[in-house]
């Protein structure tokens, strides 16, 4: 019989939204952790809620699993992130999400516009973008990646 405080592997996908097959791929990579009945199901105990949230918010403002689990291994005795945590967990964080929004921005502003992507197919671009001028600042669209 499950305890009250213990979730089955459904009972945590449904609750967070996550697939089994997810929940099962985070364990694998230690993000998450669960224990085992007699019959080998896997039992999560409730803060397995919060952690799964964690993952899917860092992974939702583009962190990557590496990224989440040096965060979760910050974390005296791998408990899951308490408000202080998270506070000092975001801070460190905001760099990047700042970077993020910017791109984001650029994105919105240019996508109808030159991107410095050195294209010259269309007439504008040979008025943004003369000769392939932002092939010499590297590869992809450079005015996006906020190339001048």
């Amino acid at each position: 019989m499950e305890m009250e405080h213990e979730l089955s592997i459904g009972a945590l996908s449904e609750r967070t939204g996550v697939a089994t097959s997810a929940l099962r791929y985070y364990e694998d990579e230690g993000l998450l952790h669960a224990t085992r009945t007699d019959g080998g199901q896997r039992r999560y105990t409730r803060d397995a809620l919060r952690r799964v949230s964690f993952i899917r918010v860092a992974q939702q403002v583009g962190l990557t699993l590496e990224e989440v689990r040096d965060a979760l291994a910050s974390l005296p005795d791998g408990r899951t992130p308490n408000q202080r945590d998270w506070e000092r967990l975001s801070n460190s964080w905001k760099p990047r999400l700042d970077a993020k929004i910017a791109l984001l921005e650029r994105l919105r502003d240019r996508l109808d516009g030159c991107i410095g992507c050195g294209c010259l197919t269309l007439k504008v671009c040979a008025l943004y973008n003369p000769e392939d001028q932002a092939a010499a600042r590297g590869s992809g669209p450079r005015y996006l990646f906020g190339d001048p």
